[in-house]
């Protein structure tokens, strides 16, 4: 996919974060749609339905955090990559952020430069084809890559992009204890920098939706699929 065909939604109540942000990612060759609250967000997703959405978390009308639980929602954005770019850089809230769905959590200020490397190291798995099979079934779980898919004893499970390839990835080799830093850069990639409980947060939400036992932590190490 060439950079002009790439839409990005970049969603800020400041107008000088628009302006700044939008110009060094218009220059860089992207096509770059703006809102200035959730609620114009939410609506721009589902038209446009871009490949990346930069979010802020406090804004009027709708705050970034309830924008991102309703767009992950939609089973048309469900490739949407999602990022958030805020002042607020505490642990709860980036917890809260990861928990709502969002791929990556970058906190203000950051250079247009390194944020325009931030957004390259997202895109970058759009790009990254699958070699694996695009069906996998483990016990009464079959994994559909190509749609992004699961099934669970019979019932369709909908699930946001990280989840699905953090389950992708661990149900690759049941048994095999994946470690930690393995994980982030297999799901997240080497130039994505995230928050040390994202693995966590995610491996909690794959745990309420597929069942607990089906995901073993081996403390100090990292995650293992369970068959």
């Amino acid at each position: 996919m060439k950079k002009k065909d790439i839409k990005i939604l970049l969603v800020d109540d400041e107008p000088d974060i628009l302006e700044i942000v939008g110009y060094n990612l218009t220059a860089e060759g992207y096509e770059v749609i703006t809102a200035e609250n959730g609620a114009e967000a939410v609506k721009k997703a589902k038209k446009y339905k871009p490949q990346l959405i930069i979010l802020d978390v406090m804004m009027p009308e709708m705050d970034g955090i309830e924008a991102c639980e309703i767009i992950r929602a939609n089973p048309d954005l469900n490739n949407t990559l999602i990022t958030f770019l805020t002042a607020r850089g505490e642990d709860y809230s980036q917890v809260a952020g990861f928990d709502a769905g969002a791929d990556d959590y970058i906190t203000k200020p950051i250079k247009p430069k390194v944020l325009v490397s931030k957004v390259k190291g997202l895109l970058r798995r759009l790009k990254e084809e699958d070699q694996t099979e695009s069906i996998v079934k483990i016990g009464n779980i079959t994994i559909n890559r190509e749609e992004y898919k699961i099934i669970s004893k019979g019932k369709e499970i909908v699930l946001p992009r990280k989840e699905f390839e953090l389950l992708s990835l661990l149900a690759t080799k049941p048994g095999k204890v994946f470690k930690r830093e393995e994980i982030l850069d297999k799901v997240w990639g080497n130039e994505v920098v995230v928050g040390g409980r994202t693995i966590d947060v995610h491996i909690r939400k794959l745990r309420e939706k597929i069942g607990d036992k089906s995901f073993k932590t081996v403390k100090g190490v990292g995650y293992k699929f369970v068959d």
